[in-house]
């Protein structure tokens, strides 16, 4: 790693620690990096594409822009933990990097994080995020799948160990509640399509229309499907080839905004839809439908695509 990429690495964890320290200067910073203001306004400009000063206050931006969305404080209060004396100054600011006043972006927000030559954001909860020096890929997506499978099977099992002989070997039956409620085929198929389309519509910061699930046809299903499912695959294509799925995006959908990353939706989605497609397909076959069994994915992955 060059001397130039560890102290720009250092101004960044010293930035971390004195986001909400606003009298400290620029010349104070430098120090608290040992270096004089000149040589770190040189380095980190020339590692990171923007002085510290612009550096700075993008970054503050962007936690007030997280801070619209995931609470219920004022402009204002926002604006000052920005470091902004007035609300005037603060919106103009933000105006100019988000295209919209505070409130207005508030009500439809989309992604918090501004464009940066070095990649370094804002990091929900309260800290910075450096690029990755690696990226990201599939197989790491994947790799933390199965070990969350491992690891969650571990804990059904220990909590199991607290259970009596008669609850260990009662006969189950499926309980939804949280996932769907009263499920029938139709509900869940549409579901399908659309818990794909609702993320869609999370990532472009639009609302997703809930009413289209219900009594959905099958026509529309297929159409809804041939437009979303594509989009959705994607997306996930794109953000898994560019290394990307660490990366953060604002779900404005939800009753109170909140931030997720591109590989934990995934994540979540395979896992909600794994249990609505083996509920499908045992319905199918009740009905009769049985040439697509448990809908196994074990021989399609293994298969060419």
């Amino acid at each position: 790693m060059s001397t130039a990429t560890d102290t720009f690495r250092s101004f960044v964890e010293v930035l971390s620690s004195a986001l909400d320290d606003h009298e400290a200067s620029g010349a104070d910073l430098a120090a608290r990096v040992h270096l004089s203001r000149y040589h770190l306004d040189r380095v980190v400009a020339a590692t990171a594409g923007e002085p510290p000063g612009a550096f700075r206050r993008r970054v503050l931006l962007e936690r007030a822009a997280y801070r619209l969305v995931t609470t219920d404080r004022s402009v204002l209060d926002v604006a000052i933990e920005a470091g902004y004396g007035s609300n005037e100054a603060f919106t103009r600011a933000f105006a100019r990097s988000y295209g919209a006043a505070p409130a207005a972006w508030r009500r439809e927000p989309r992604r918090f994080q501004l464009d940066a030559p070095s990649g370094v954001h804002f990091h929900p909860p309260g800290s910075l995020r450096l690029p990755a020096r690696t990226k990201e890929g599939p197989m790491d997506l994947l790799n933390r799948m199965v070990e969350h499978h491992v690891w969650l099977v571990g804990e059904m099992i220990t909590r199991a160990g607290t259970l009596s002989d008669a609850q260990l070997d009662e006969p189950i039956r499926i309980s939804v509640e949280g996932v769907d409620d009263d499920p029938t085929l139709r509900s869940l198929l549409s579901r399908l399509v659309g818990q794909m389309a609702m993320w869609n519509a999370a990532i472009d910061g639009r609302p997703y229309d809930w009413d289209v699930e219900q009594h959905e046809s099958i026509a529309s299903m297929r159409a809804r499907l041939d437009r979303e499912g594509s989009a959705f695959l994607e997306r996930v294509r794109t953000v898994g080839d560019e290394g990307r799925l660490d990366e953060t995006f604002v779900d404005a959908i939800c009753e109170d905004p909140e931030v997720f990353t591109y590989g934990g939706m995934i994540a979540h989605v395979l896992t909600f839809a794994a249990h609505r497609r083996t509920l499908v397909a045992g319905a199918l076959i009740d009905a009769g439908v049985e040439d697509l069994g448990a809908g196994d994915p074990m021989r399609w992955v293994a298969e060419p695509a």
